[in-house]
């Protein structure tokens, strides 16, 4: 539940800032009429992402229990932990100039004269949010069907359900009441828990390679904590969800882990105290 919970709240407000600039921008500059097209694309993007992910877990589970089950998730999760990382840092070098990008192409739209220029442009910037999303769920639900079968399903979409809600609520909050969200604590902050979770991801994908024998070194075991607090339970299913938690993991996922976890985290945290020095030194 709360990996689903922070992916989507986190993936909601930038999405929704997305959409906040676009209509903001064509509000002032007197293009209300291309609002349709806007809410058309984004439509469009949430139909073709959802029938896209529905597809592509139903075609996996198909292989229940084989090795091409095995691969697919395997790929599943370093792709999430590779677009994880990316994003993140994405986000923390261009969340100051998206407005100006944004509007920048909105021009380009605009100046072409297509009846479907600014509804393209919603479609892409959405959907891009939408198919990051899509890759975190499928990785998210395929580390939980491990742990149990449907009722961690029915908390994945608790999750999910939840940070939409709370997303649109600030969203909402934003645009009608003035309130003011600090986007760059917010993103640090986001920034970091999905880091956590990517790093579980990593592990997971380690378990899987050693378990398909691709992987022979790194297998000790590192401790048994089943006896206390097993994967299956409740408990445990959330530890290993979003930490990457494992009762009896083996030295490459611990190592993998921690490496992951203190390079990135540290050059993240490490960007983000260098900038506001370079920028009074501009200053003075």
């Amino acid at each position: 539940m709360i990996p689903t919970f922070v992916i989507f709240l986190r993936e909601g407000i930038e999405g929704s800032m997305i959409v906040a600039i676009l209509l903001s921008y064509l509000d002032q500059i007197g293009e209300r009429r291309r609002f349709r097209d806007v809410f058309i694309g984004i439509a469009a993007s949430f139909g073709l992402i959802l029938a896209g992910g529905v597809g592509a877990y139903y075609l996996i589970d198909h292989y229940n229990g084989s090795n091409v089950q095995a691969y697919f998730e395997t790929i599943t999760y370093l792709i999430a932990a590779a677009v994880l990382t990316a994003m993140t840092f994405w986000m923390s070098r261009h969340a100051r100039t998206m407005s100006s990008e944004l509007r920048g192409r909105s021009d380009v739209a605009l100046s072409k004269g297509s009846r479907f220029g600014v509804g393209i442009l919603a479609f892409q910037a959405v959907g891009r949010e939408g198919l990051e999303t899509m890759v975190f769920t499928l990785a998210i639900i395929f580390a939980s069907s491990h742990q149990g079968p449907a009722p961690h399903g029915k908390l994945l979409l608790v999750g999910a359900v939840a940070g939409l809600a709370v997303a649109s609520a600030i969203s909402v909050a934003i645009y009608r009441l003035g309130a003011k969200l600090n986007y760059k604590i917010f993103f640090r902050v986001m920034g970091i828990a999905l880091m956590v979770f990517a790093a579980g991801l990593l592990a997971n994908a380690v378990e899987n390679l050693q378990q398909l024998g691709w992987l022979p070194f790194g297998r000790h075991v590192l401790w048994n904590t089943s006896g206390a607090i097993t994967q299956s339970s409740n408990l445990g299913d959330v530890l290993h969800s979003f930490f990457g938690y494992a009762d009896h993991p083996t030295i490459l996922q611990g190592i993998v882990w921690i490496v992951y976890l203190g390079v990135c985290v540290g050059l993240f945290v490490s960007i983000g105290k260098v900038r506001p020095k370079r920028h009074a030194q501009r200053v003075a």
